[in-house]
């Protein structure tokens, strides 16, 4: 999700900085190892907690790539997505919406659902506004994927692959990377009850899975306190 960009041409499209040679290198090995396996990891992974015929709206969806590889393994799903600055070349339904509120009803999805998206906003309040929104939307339940960072290590961590796969697209980083502890607060003060977590995610072929793996993602099915 491009939540904010260091600027602009016009009201929807990112200028991306000049790049150099040694980042084009590592965005180069970071596409060939780690893009492609991503993807499908997500994928096998947040599909195992979809029930089929679920409708699923993907917040912030970027260009489809997940969303398409769910309704593959999901039989009779439906997924339509929301983003800041649609792309032409998206591969679901998608449209637009202004970061905070979700262009859609009251309980008018089964599942809302975040893929590294949530670290993107300025800070833990925006987080928080923004999963209560979604548990609006959602009749049900929530699926985020997102980061954790217990340390220094960890932030330094994530920092580094954030800046890796994202800062030559020209989007801003806060690197809202939160606890454990608080996104169970979050979670706790937004009514959702966790359902199923995962920290253990096949995201990294070795060896970068041992600096790159770690504890470091998590996946989360949030249910709505009362929806049964």
């Amino acid at each position: 999700m491009n939540v904010t960009h260091l600027r602009k041409a016009d009201g929807l499209h990112p200028i991306a900085p000049p790049r150099s040679l040694p980042l084009s290198l590592v965005e180069q090995v970071h596409g060939h190892a780690v893009f492609g396996r991503r993807a499908r990891v997500l994928a096998d992974s947040l599909a195992a907690r979809i029930q089929p015929g679920a409708s699923v709206l993907d917040i912030g969806c970027g260009d489809g790539t997940i969303a398409l590889l769910l309704l593959n393994r999901v039989p009779e799903a439906s997924v339509k997505g929301i983003e800041l600055a649609p792309r032409p070349n998206c591969k679901i339904e998608c449209a637009a919406f202004d970061g905070s509120t979700i262009p859609h009803p009251t309980a008018s999805f089964d599942i809302c659902m975040f893929v590294d998206v949530l670290h993107h906003l300025p800070d833990w309040s925006a987080i928080q506004a923004l999963v209560s929104e979604a548990s609006r939307v959602s009749r049900r339940f929530l699926l985020i994927k997102d980061h954790l960072a217990e340390n220094r290590l960890d932030f330094k961590t994530l920092q580094f692959m954030d800046w890796v796969g994202n800062r030559a697209h020209g989007v801003v980083l806060p690197y809202s990377y939160q606890r454990r502890a608080w996104w169970n607060q979050c979670f706790a003060s937004t009514g959702l009850v966790v359902r199923d977590w995962q920290d253990r995610i096949p995201l990294y072929p070795f060896p970068f899975s041992g600096v790159f793996g770690r504890k470091l993602h998590f996946i989360a099915l949030l249910e709505k306190y009362g929806s049964r």
